[in-house]
Parts: structure tokens; sequence; C-alpha cells
């Protein structure tokens, strides 16, 4: 009877494991490596989870790829990266799978962020078991729970040095989750006088139709600076022109012309 020969598979590679050895052949030769590199450190890595760790890296900003005379290059993008890999190696050091796989569903995420409830579909982890992963990463400081405007009484977990986006944080209108209502009808008051205002002052011109319809508009930059001119403002003391706070990169002021 003949011998069947079975190939082994060899078992699917944690992506972050592979994308950590990547980086830490790039520390060690920071003038770049090629896939061939690569290749020879893990040869028991498929081509194609290769590329997908190369690809999260480069998409991520932590490499840069460069030509040479030898093909393409893979090197440490800068220092300050270098650095947050590094500190992101060290405190990743001694974790279990269970609690890598975490953090990189809440990394996709990106600063939306994403609910527990999510992390233990994409997971497949018990809630008891992501709770305490979750507990752990924040002792880390490596990730963080932020309150989301669209349910107070939850929170979405993103990396730590992320700024939250606006859609979580609900932007300027928003104050520890709560919609700053009265701050906005003031500014819609104040808007509808001065609007109203120059209507009539048009309208007393005594000017032909025509004009009279022109001069009663009012460009966006003349709204924002009436309304600085009352004061009104969130940060109305330390806000001046040419100051680090003024009118022209106010946040709130461009936040309500769009609103």
């Amino acid at each position: 009877m003949a011998e069947v020969k079975v190939k082994v598979q060899p078992p699917d590679a944690d992506p972050v494991e592979i994308e950590n050895r990547i980086i830490e052949l790039c520390h060690q030769f920071p003038h770049g490596i090629t896939d061939q590199v690569i290749q020879n450190e893990m040869p028991h890595i498929e081509a194609q989870q290769r590329a997908v760790a190369i690809n999260r890296l480069l998409s991520m900003g932590q490499l840069d790829l460069l030509r040479s005379n030898t093909g393409l290059l893979y090197r440490i993008k800068d220092s300050q990266n270098a650095g947050s890999v590094s500190f992101f190696l060290s405190k990743m050091k001694g974790s279990d799978n269970q609690e890598k796989l975490v953090y990189q569903i809440i990394e996709d995420a990106g600063n939306k962020g994403i609910w527990s409830r999510d992390i233990r579909y994409k997971s497949n982890l018990p809630l008891t078991e992501i709770n305490k992963i979750l507990k752990n990463l924040e002792s880390k400081k490596l990730i963080k729970a932020v309150k989301s405007v669209a349910a107070s009484k939850k929170k979405v977990y993103m990396l730590y040095n992320l700024q939250p986006d606006r859609s979580v944080t609900g932007g300027a209108w928003y104050s520890d989750q709560d919609f700053e209502s009265e701050f906005v009808e003031v500014l819609n008051q104040q808007c509808f006088k001065f609007l109203q205002s120059k209507a009539e002052t048009a309208r007393e011109s005594k000017q032909n139709p025509m004009i009279q319809r022109n001069s009663s508009f009012a460009s966006s930059h003349e709204v924002w600076k009436y309304i600085c001119e009352l004061g009104i403002s969130k940060v109305f003391d330390d806000c001046h022109e040419g100051g680090e706070i003024s009118p022209s990169n106010c946040i709130y002021m461009t936040e309500w012309l769009e609103f």
C-alpha cells in the first residue's frame, strides 16, 4: 500500500506578534530591512501574513517605505514613532494572546472607539474576561475609556494617546456629554438680532430694492466679528486677535457657523 503524505499546515501566527517582530527587526537594522530579511527571520509565516502586517504598520505611520538598489526597504519612521513603539512593546511584554487581540481590536477602531459589546463580538471572549483585560490595559495606559454623547451611560474604548472624534464628544456644543443648549440659544438670538438690524438699515436707506436686498446680507466673517465684539464666548477672557485663542481660530465660532 502506498504511503500517503499529509502536509501539516503551521498554525496561524498572531498578527500582533508578527508586527512586533518586524518592529524589532527594524530596530536591529535602523537603515532598513527588506522583505527577504523578514522572510529569513520568520520562515514559518506565509507571504500574505507578512504583507498584512507590513501594510498595517505602514498605514499606522510606524514604518517608512523606501527604494534602494536592492529593492524596497522598510524602516522605522522617526525617533518619535520608534519611541512610542518601544513603549508599546515594553507595556505589552508578558501579555497573553487574548490581551493582544483585544488591544488590536481597539486599535483598529481608531479615534471613534468601540463598545465593549462589539469587542466581545469580534474577539469571541466572555464578557468577564474582556472586562478584566480592559482594566489591565487601562492600568498600563495603553487604552482609555471615553464617554460618548450617543449613549451617556456607556463608554467607548480607544488607544490612550488618541484625541476622540467629534462624533464621540459632540464637539464644542457639548460639555461632559451635555448639550450646551443655553449657549447655542444665546448665539442664535444675537445672530437673529444682528441680521434683523441689517435688514432694517437696508430698508431705511430708501434705495432701489436690489441694493436694499444686497445690503441686508451679512457674511460669516461679519457674523463672528459681531458675536466676538459682544463677548459671547466660553473663553472670552482669553480670546483676542493674535492670541492663542482668537476669533479666527475659535472652534466654537467655526462650529456655530456650520451648525
